[in-house]
């Protein structure tokens, strides 16, 4: 531990010990105690450590009149404290831990009421609960009798808590199993083979004493626990609900984590309470009874054993229970656990199938249950239990058809019929003869939630086998939904992923177009001038996903959908969106022409005066929008199209790459000077990628000769892009081989000569760009991620111009110089370069703009101290037990002045 730490401890110790002292960040307290986990954790004795805890802990627990915050606090350390058994035995000797854990102590004090503190009690006992020692203490104090009471208390963190404990308990100290016992006697013999055997002997004797103790006192709570679940889980009242539901969780936690002598004696103490249970039929408890027999049903070794034979009978008894609504939640439960036996399944299947089966009219069951399938009927009556059911069965359709065959009572595709059928139903299309009765429809008919669900299932549908033979029924049922003036935004989002879903496994674009070009195109049209925003979002993401899906007429032929469906109408809608009101609209807008002119992109296609006029309103949304989201849009885009780029697509003299680093120059200038740091953070990532572009030649170009051995370069992709970086041949250095060079040594100084030479281009063109500019700029930006990547990638410019080992190539280097402005950036910049540099030469006002050279500013910077502070950032100072502990000290220091108004707001600077 830190010696200043040591040495404010027990001033902190006291602070917190006076009475009716409260924090007012009371988060402080329980990352001391964090900071105590932690130094215990590390293997360090906190009583030798910190030998002041143990008069504080005496103190507190005497004191009832101190703030129930640091009492819970005092309740949670001396748990800490006694996790080891040393611990233990020196706060047992001092009667500390008996007075601290006494449960009528805190109630005579009329603080036991207090949640603060029975959470404290719990988890302090439940950080003592690691060794023999404090097993003991808890049967003899009777301990788990109270546990089993804050099961069910009115807290639930308090409830939850206690059941965690509960459940420590018997895991932790419970029975090795026969493998455990063979795997450690091996360990032991080995362990005994190194030592001497009288002592061998004496350990075995000592570790036999504790075990048959432990094992003792670990049966007596074994069937505490157990005889309390027994009676508890069936409730005699409604007011024991609670009571059953805490302990259905404790039983399904337990079961989760016991092992084989354990979860045996469980489920044979409380077989019958559950036998009881699953009768009952109690609707509230449903889902948690499943939890339990779901978890005892994983577990289960063999059908042979009559434990879980009868464990599988109540789990099929749970999916024959007469009420529908408790049917399909049990239902449900099979699937989502990923239960797989073929009878329990398959039966849950169809339960999930029938709602969809009875409403549209499909042939989903082969056979069922008419008993089962009236009730479920009569439910369907009522509005909300119709909708309740349907969207459980439709959110478990698409897991449904991608079960094994056997499982299935008929095939795929008909569920997506079904699916469809209801979809129908729902937007009032679809013919009455293929549908149940009107009552039970006219619950469903615009229901925005069925229609959701309906629709999320639908896009997850179309990757089920089978499913691509209702491709063109899928396409009409959402055209239909985007065309209704009645359908709710989110009803048109959902319905347009799910198209661009199911154009992506479309393989015959013929018929796609035939479908919905007209169609299409004229619902985009009127969705882009809809009243809701969120509508016009939703359009404008369309149209930028519809770009980016391709398909196959040929073999060797691929066709953008977009282009295919909507032909050259879909770069003029996204302009005029360019001009919408909202914000949001706008970025989105920006995204999604990025998206449809990819494809134009990596072709490598002519520039279109369509596009220079796209270029000129994003470079003036850049510099006018009032709006980060749009800034932060553009940056984006002119980053992806940077990124399209590779020497295989683009000709020498591309337009579009003319375009492109023609505007680079202005995107990094208003970037850089934006107000929004996120802006300024994606215009880094654009420099980063004009980096990547011109610095990896310079690296190829070294002389590859015995003489010559080549460093690690630094890498450039600090945070990587989705996009893969090419190489453009326009901006492109040169490389030579190393034959040439070890063949020719003409050849050798031409390629010395070419290498300044690039490396001065490559610098000269980084400054030209405004690369450097950028990069500066970012480097005294105030906000830290900007900063931290500026300077990374002025590091990475520094180490990698060095690399170039020969003196000729950094001279010619050297020559590169950088415009500095004489305010902003430009200022903070020339303040750190005048520490290190010689400015008399520069008979310049301070005003006035000056040229430094890039190489000289590299080296001069300080970068390799600043990364190193960047990345350090403000937790080494704010982040400590140091800073905590003056804080807690000066926090006390403020409420004692007597300056400090009551109700005075005290602001501390804790982590």
């Amino acid at each position: 531990m830190d010696r200043e730490c040591v040495a404010l401890l027990p001033r902190v110790c006291e602070v917190l010990a006076e009475s009716g002292k409260s924090l007012p960040d009371d988060t402080s307290l329980e990352k001391l105690l964090d900071w105590f986990t932690g130094l215990a954790k590390a293997g360090a004795s906190l009583l030798e450590v910190c030998p002041c805890l143990l008069e504080f802990i005496s103190t507190v627990i005497y004191n009832t009149d101190a703030d129930p915050s640091v009492l819970s606090f005092t309740l949670k350390l001396t748990g800490l404290m006694a996790a080891s058994e040393d611990g233990f035995k020196m706060l047992k000797e001092c009667s500390i831990l008996r007075q601290a854990y006494d449960i009528q102590h805190w109630q005579d004090a009329g603080l036991w009421e207090d949640p603060c503190i029975r959470i404290g009690w719990i988890q302090g006992l439940r950080s003592m609960l690691q060794h023999p020692m404090a097993l003991h203490f808890l049967v003899e104090t009777d301990f788990t009798r109270h546990l089993l009471q804050l099961q069910t208390d009115a807290s639930l963190f308090v409830a939850s808590a206690a059941n965690q404990v509960l459940a420590h308990i018997l895991v932790f100290f419970q029975p090795l199993s026969s493998d455990d016992v063979e795997k450690k006697e091996e360990k032991e013999m080995r362990t005994y083979a190194c030592i001497k055997a009288p002592i061998a002997m004496d350990t075995d004797i000592e570790h036999l004493a504790v075990a048959m103790e432990t094992s003792h006192e670990y049966i007596a709570v074994t069937t505490a626990i157990s005889d309390h679940l027994k009676v508890s889980l069936v409730p005699k009242e409604n007011a024991q609900f609670h009571q059953s539901l805490q302990s259905l969780k404790l039983l399904a936690l337990l079961l989760a984590q016991a092992k084989p002598p354990l979860e045996d004696t469980l489920l044979r103490t409380v077989l019958g309470s559950l036998e009881a249970l699953v009768k009952a039929e109690y609707s509230q408890l449903t889902l948690p009874l499943m939890d339990v027999l779901l978890t005892a049903c994983s577990h289960c070794n063999t059908d042979e054993h009559v434990t879980d034979q009868t464990v599988s009978c109540l789990l099929s008894s749970m999916l024959d229970t007469s009420k529908p609504s408790d049917l399909i939640q049990a239902a449900a439960a099979v699937l989502r656990r990923g239960h797989r036996d073929i009878i329990h399944s398959a039966k849950a299947v169809g339960i999930l199938l029938l709602p969809l089966d009875i409403i549209t009219g499909q042939t989903l069951l082969s056979t069922h249950s008419e008993e089962q399938r009236f009730s479920v009927e009569e439910l369907l009556k009522s509005k909300t239990s119709c909708i309740s059911m349907l969207c459980v069965s439709l959110m478990n359709t698409p897991q449904i058809t991608l079960m094994p065959p056997d499982f299935l009572p008929c095939p795929p595709v008909t569920v997506v019929t079904a699916v469809l059928s209801l979809l129908r139903i729902c937007s009032g299309h679809a013919p009455s003869s293929s549908i149940g009765s009107s009552k039970t429809c006219r619950n469903i008919i615009g229901n925005g939630k069925v229609q959701r669900c309906g629709l999320e299932a639908l896009t997850a549908l179309s990757t089920s086998p089978g499913g691509k033979e209702k491709m063109s029924e899928v396409f009409t049922v959402l055209i239909q939904y985007l065309q209704n003036p009645d359908s709710d935004p989110t009803v048109i989002q959902k319905s347009y992923q799910a198209l661009v879903k199911w154009m992506g496994v479309c393989t015959d674009i013929s018929s796609m177009r035939d479908q919905l070009t007209q169609d299409l195109l004229e619902v985009v049209k009127k969705r882009m001038c809809d009243m809701h925003w969120e509508v016009r979002d939703s359009t404008v993401e369309f149209l930028g996903q519809l770009g980016g899906v391709c398909t196959s007429t040929k073999p060797d032929q691929v066709v953008c959908v977009s282009e295919a469906l909507l032909g050259c109408s879909t770069v003029p809608l996204l302009i005029e969106a360019l001009c919408d009101s909202e914000s949001y609209v706008r970025a989105s807008t920006i995204s999604a022409l990025a998206q449809t002119l990819a494809h134009s992109w990596q072709q490598g296609a002519a520039v279109t005066q369509e596009q220079t006029d796209i270029v000129i309103r994003l470079l003036d949304i850049l510099s006018n929008d009032t709006e980060g989201f749009a800034r932060r849009a553009v940056v984006q885009y002119f980053t992806a199209w940077f990124s399209s780029y590779s020497s295989n697509t683009l000709p020498l003299s591309s337009s579009s790459s003319s375009l492109l680093m023609k505007s680079v120059h202005s995107v990094l200038s208003q970037g850089s000077a934006d107000l929004d740091w996120e802006v300024k953070l994606h215009t880094l990532q654009l420099a980063q990628l004009l980096l990547d572009k011109a610095l990896p030649g310079l690296q190829g170009s070294r002389l590859d000769s015995d003489t010559h051995t080549t460093p690690p370069t630094p890498s450039l992709n600090n945070l990587p892009h989705p996009y893969a970086v090419g190489s453009d041949q326009a901006y492109t250095l040169h490389t030579h081989t190393g034959a040439q060079t070890h063949t020719d040594p003409a050849g050798e100084g031409g390629c010395r000569e070419s290498m300044e030479m690039d490396l001065a281009d490559a610098v000269h063109s980084l400054v030209e760009q405004g690369v450097v500019s950028a990069l500066l700029s970012g480097l005294v930006d105030c906000d830290r991620p900007v900063g931290l990547k500026a300077c990374r990638l002025l590091r990475t410019l520094r180490d990698t111009i060095c690399l170039q080992d020969t003196p000729a190539a950094l001279a010619t280097a050297t020559r590169v110089a950088c415009e500095l402005p004489g305010s902003g950036w430009g200022r903070e910049i020339r303040k750190i370069l005048e520490k290190k540099c010689d400015w008399s030469k520069c008979e310049s006002e301070e005003d006035d703009s000056v040229c430094v050279g890039v190489y000289e500013a590299l080296r001069s910077l300080g970068l390799d101290e600043k990364l190193a502070i960047l990345t350090q950032s403000s937790d080494h100072v704010h982040n400590s037990p140091l800073s905590l502990l003056q804080d807690i000290l000066s926090t006390s220091d403020t409420h004692t002045q007597p300056g400090t108004q009551p109700g005075q707001e005290v602001i501390v600077d804790c982590y």
